[in-house]
């Protein structure tokens, strides 16, 4: 597909005043960091050899403000963004996020979720949901707590996570998209017991292969749990059959139980790599602009521009430029070679 600049209009259903990447892309997706503290120290992300007692986490005045996020979301509506998605590290760890979420919801035309590890959704899934959260992923990889704990490395217990899904289903969120990911040789028996657990609950297990985010997790191919031998662990015990996207990008490849009992998913980014429907933007907690969550280099400052009274239509060029000019496709590229380059954490980017 040839390269396309600016804001383009009637690019297909849905893409009306659409900005497209130099690869034909639209920004569809803005993941918004708001912090990147968490309280767990999971083996994947933030473990405790990179991330221990005398990591210096950014101090307070280094975060965007609410009204600093609020404004360059307003800006990416503008350009085509649908849904906005609030991410960490953890984002409930920051102080008061159901503001955030009502400053969000009231831009007309969006759709605002949250990714949680659900330790604190429970206190907060009915401040959250009346402040206008549309959607909420808990990230869960284990149902016992051995396998959970050694995972978080904090010894959170499951029964907590599953009462912050409990509450969130009551809060009237509905289903609640559960990531598991999956590591071979960790937690790869837990594949079944978790699709037994949440069969016929309504809520989506969505099974994701070990990535190589950031340079810190230790990552080795031989890790993965490839998505097409999870689909068939699943399948040999609740026959599945595979179910067309709800929208393009959407990045879980879908399956339903063939006797009815709902649906998962699986996200594949090693091995069926899907960058070339990536419609995702990335703002991290401290106003750092990024396009792809395997981004090796600086982003593009936004903060400075907000902080410095830069006009709304000089923060959309800075916005539109670094659109236009995406060239990523990091999963679709990975070697030894690339994977073995700096990439920014996924903590500072959000999940």
């Amino acid at each position: 597909m040839g390269r396309v600049i600016g804001v383009l209009e009637s690019r297909g259903p849905g893409l009306e005043n659409a900005t497209f990447d130099s690869l034909g892309r639209p920004v569809r997706d803005l993941r918004i960091s708001v912090t990147d503290r968490c309280n767990f120290s999971c083996v994947y992300c933030m473990p405790k050899e990179a991330f221990g007692p005398d990591h210096q986490f950014m101090p307070r005045a280094e975060l965007l403000t609410f009204e600093e996020i609020t404004r360059p979301a307003t800006i990416f509506v503008t350009l085509g963004v649908r849904n906005l998605r609030l991410t960490g590290g953890e984002p409930l760890v920051r102080h008061r996020v159901a503001p955030l979420v009502a400053m969000l919801s009231a831009i007309p035309g969006v759709d605002v979720a949250l990714t949680t590890n659900g330790s604190l959704l429970a206190q907060k899934a009915t401040a959250l949901r009346q402040a206008g959260l549309g959607r909420v992923t808990v990230s869960l990889d284990a149902l016992d707590d051995a396998t959970f704990g050694a995972i978080n490395d904090v010894r959170f217990p499951v029964a907590r996570v599953l009462d912050g899904i409990e509450a969130a289903t009551g809060a009237g969120f509905g289903a609640v998209k559960v990531n598991m990911v999956v590591k071979r040789g960790v937690n790869d028996d837990s594949i079944l017991p978790m699709a037994r657990y949440f069969r016929g609950t309504g809520h989506i297990v969505r099974f994701i292969e070990y990535m190589d985010v950031g340079t810190t997790n230790g990552w080795r191919l031989d890790d993965v749990v490839p998505a097409a031998e999870i689909i068939e662990r699943i399948d040999r015990e609740f026959p599945l059959q595979p179910v067309e996207p709800r929208y393009p990008g959407e990045v879980a490849s879908r399956y339903r139980y063939v006797d009815g009992a709902g649906e998962i998913g699986v996200i594949a980014s090693v091995t069926r790599p899907f960058c070339r429907g990536c419609t995702r933007a990335r703002l991290s907690a401290d106003g750092q602009l990024y396009t792809c969550l395997f981004a090796g280099a600086a982003g593009q400052d936004l903060r400075a521009a907000l902080r410095h009274g830069t006009p709304d239509e000089r923060i959309r060029q800075l916005i539109v430029g670094t659109w236009t000019g995406r060239r990523d496709r990091y999963s679709e590229i990975r070697t030894s070679q690339t994977s073995a380059r700096p990439r920014i954490e996924m903590s500072y980017i959000g999940g």
